[in-house]
């Protein structure tokens, strides 16, 4: 590995301009975290256009910044106020809360962050040594593999995600329908365009970021603003001692662990990292009882995996062009807006760019283990300021800023539509992540099929025929298969004697009468069918 590059990315993001950006994202990281409602990907479309006039090494570090700074912000009202501001910051309410009940709220912020520059730091010097590997095996890919990865991600992202995998992959067509919109890249024919020319270029993804993630997240945090209510705890020693430290280090080493693995992995990310982190440290405890009523464990272990996979989901992103999340697949719009694409070509063309955003990651860990403990209480009194006051401010900005970037009202118009239709999602249980990164690798996974299809002749089992695509369409199936497996395995637990009745299907019990007639379940399965689950 030739390190050269490496220093000279320190050379880049020690430059004071870029010092500066890095403060800045890592502060507003930081506010967005504690704000509930905007998120980091909310924030980062919202600053899309304020990063126009920037150099793209710049603006992707104050970007970067914004979206790790949130992870660790997000742990404040999830401590102080039983409230996450994220959704990577959910669990760590179990432990948090009841420790700032305690009095031991600074305890449990403390190990937070020591546990956030740890996993964070941890993820950055393996992405450090992994990243140009991947992207120098990437090189050899070509259309078939692109096709493939672009498939499998949006199939990761709608499996894995948080809510009803039905409506992740409802979404995700939506997106992948958005993405068709404009002229025909290979024959020049006009989609669903309905003589608008303003769609003749197909749809920005500047406004539809700003409206699904930016517009829709205000509209969703003010109809839900009455839950900021309560006072938050109050902050003592904000140091943890010796015993919590020791007591810690096991979750924060394996927390480091399963949040790089499970940040590379598209649909992954913070908030499955953080879940897997509380899980297994419950589970392996002699003491489980303790989780849920104070451990400090189960404060170090999420907080540390949600900062280490916010590090980890830059890798498939700056190596293969894939975003792993809704927040990266934003800040992936922001290098196209750049000019610049994401791929395994960035560490050789901009090795400046690559290397200077990954070396930004130590310098705004390191800023926020300084900064996150004293200005706890800075951001505390931000709680007090009424949505009501913020929201109207942050649409405006929202609407000025869409304008700017083309001059064309007709950006307005589509950040008000996909910001109500982002709030019907939410509003129906639909995560808006699929959607937008669907619409992002549409046109990508389109380009590589079409030409997929002209090299093989039109067959499609050319696909499989080739060592890389053929593996990840393997991948491809197995994704797909699982939850059809699990659903057959459920099922037969369901019918654990598995009989059959006369008509051809189980009997409820299981064992066909005698007489053909249907049994009645056993009390023990009829229990277990009425419990919830």
């Amino acid at each position: 590995m030739d390190i050269a590059p490496v220093i000279d990315g320190f050379g880049v993001v020690l430059q004071p301009e870029n010092l500066l950006y890095c403060l800045i994202g890592v502060v507003v990281g930081m506010l967005v975290g504690v704000l509930p409602g905007l998120g980091p990907a909310a924030t980062i479309a919202i600053l899309l256009p304020l990063t126009f006039n920037v150099e793209p090494v710049t603006a992707i570090i104050m970007l970067a910044g914004i979206f790790y700074g949130a992870q660790y912000g997000g742990t404040i009202t999830s401590v102080l106020l039983r409230l996450p501001g994220e959704a990577s910051s959910v669990v760590t309410v179990f432990d948090g809360y009841a420790l700032a009940r305690q009095g031991k709220a600074g305890t449990a912020l403390g190990i937070a962050a020591i546990g956030s520059f740890v996993g964070g730091t941890v993820s950055i010097i393996a992405l450090t040594l992994v990243a140009p590997f991947i992207a120098s095996f990437a090189l050899d890919f070509g259309p078939p593999e692109y096709t493939m990865l672009a498939l499998l991600g949006i199939l990761l992202v709608a499996a894995v995600g948080n809510g009803s995998r039905t409506k992740a992959f409802v979404a995700a067509g939506i997106g992948l329908l958005l993405a068709t919109v404009g002229r025909d890249g290979f024959t020049g024919a006009e989609r669903f365009t309905f003589d608008s020319l303003s769609m003749a270029d197909g749809l920005d993804f500047v406004p539809i970021a700003m409206g699904i993630f930016g517009l829709a997240e205000i509209l969703h945090s003010l109809e839900n603003r009455e839950k900021l209510a309560k006072p938050p705890a109050k902050v003592s020693n904000p140091w943890p001692s010796r015993s919590d430290l020791k007591q810690s280090s096991g979750a924060i080493g394996r927390g480091s662990v399963i949040g790089f693995v499970l940040g590379i992995l598209p649909g992954g990310g913070a908030v499955l990292s953080s879940l897997a982190a509380y899980g297994l440290e419950k589970k392996r405890s002699r003491t489980p009882e303790r989780f849920g009523k104070g451990a400090i464990e189960g404060v170090a272990a999420p907080e540390t995996a949600n900062n280490a996979a916010a590090t980890s989901s830059f890798i498939p992103l700056l190596t293969l062009g894939i975003p792993a999340n809704a927040t990266i697949a934003v800040i992936f719009g922001a290098l196209l807006i750049q000019g610049i694409t994401p791929g395994p070509g960035l560490v050789e063309d901009h090795p400046d760019l690559f290397w200077g955003v990954v070396n930004s990651m130590y310098i705004g860990n390191l800023l926020l283990l300084m900064m996150s403990i004293p200005l706890v209480g800075l951001f505390v009194k931000i709680l007090t300021v009424r949505a009501s006051i913020m929201a109207p401010i942050t649409v405006l900005i929202t609407l000025i800023g869409v304008y700017t970037v083309n001059n064309n009202s007709f950006d307005i118009v589509l950040v008000i539509v996909f910001g109500v239709l982002g709030y019907l999602m939410k509003k129906a249980g639909f995560e808006p992540g699929p959607l937008v990164l669907a619409f992002v690798l549409g046109s990508l996974l389109e380009s590589n099929a079409r030409r997929s299809l002209i090299l093989f002749d039109g067959d499609v089992a050319g696909f499989a025929t080739r060592p890389i695509s053929g593996t990840l369409l393997a991948v491809l199936v197995v994704v797909l298969a699982l939850p059809l497996l699990g659903l057959l395995l459920r099922r037969d637990r369901r019918t654990p004697s598995g009989g059959i009745a006369p008509g051809g299907g189980p009997t409820p019990g299981g064992t066909p009468a005698p007489d053909g007639t249907p049994t009645d379940p056993a009390p023990e399965a009829r229990s277990k069918e009425e419990a919830p689950s």
